[in-house]
């Protein structure tokens, strides 16, 4: 059995919020590798959290961003199941975060499945058109155009976001982690950014 360090430990729950015991038992099972036991809890842990995705969220809070040059304002509600996390440092911290996140990089939507079918339409006619003028092989044009959907929704919708301060994880990854630490369903419900000078 490998020998886990702390430090090692820190690192699993830093990346996927699970509990020290929890972190520590995905590296003895997986032998230290950190990709491994991020599957390993992935596979025993985040049955737990899609549970929890079906829970009632009631409470939360709304927050207001406004940039310093009084250019940009965002304001977003992001929901969870109690008073209690709503009123939490954690809880007030991550909707400061995603408000400013939002400022920052101007997504369309919270989720892919928030974007207008006929936007994802759109984009998709115009990657199959471009993988065709690349002359790829007609077996895999499609897996290519679904790739490069994938990649939209990432640069455009604000869950597939990297995060701004840490672009190591998805805004919907540090969503995950409080949701994970807190026990409790917490959601990104909608947002509104509004940019001087900006058509309605």
């Amino acid at each position: 059995m490998a020998h886990i360090t702390a430090k090692e430990v820190a690192a699993l729950r830093a990346q996927t919020g699970a509990g020290m015991m929890d972190c520590k038992k995905a590296l003895e099972a997986t032998g230290g590798d950190l990709p491994r036991a991020v599957e390993w809890l992935r596979a025993h842990g985040i049955a737990k959290s899609e549970k929890r995705a079906d829970r009632e969220v009631k409470e939360g809070r709304i927050e207001v961003y406004h940039h310093h040059n009084g250019k940009v304002a965002v304001l977003v509600e992001v929901n969870c199941e109690t008073d209690f996390v709503a009123r939490s440092d954690d809880f007030r911290a991550l909707c400061r975060d995603v408000a400013m996140h939002i400022a920052s990089t101007a997504p369309v939507a919270v989720a892919p499945a928030d974007v207008p079918a006929d936007v994802v339409e759109r984009e998709r006619r115009i990657f199959t058109e471009q993988v065709a003028q690349e002359g790829k092989p007609e077996a895999i044009r499609g897996k290519i155009v679904d790739g490069k959907l994938k990649k939209y929704f990432s640069e455009v919708t604000l869950l597939e976001q990297p995060f701004v301060k840490d672009d190591k994880q998805t805004v919907g990854e540090l969503v995950k982690l409080l949701s994970g630490k807190t026990g409790e369903n917490i959601q990104v419900r909608r947002f509104v950014r509004f940019q001087l000078g900006e058509s309605l």
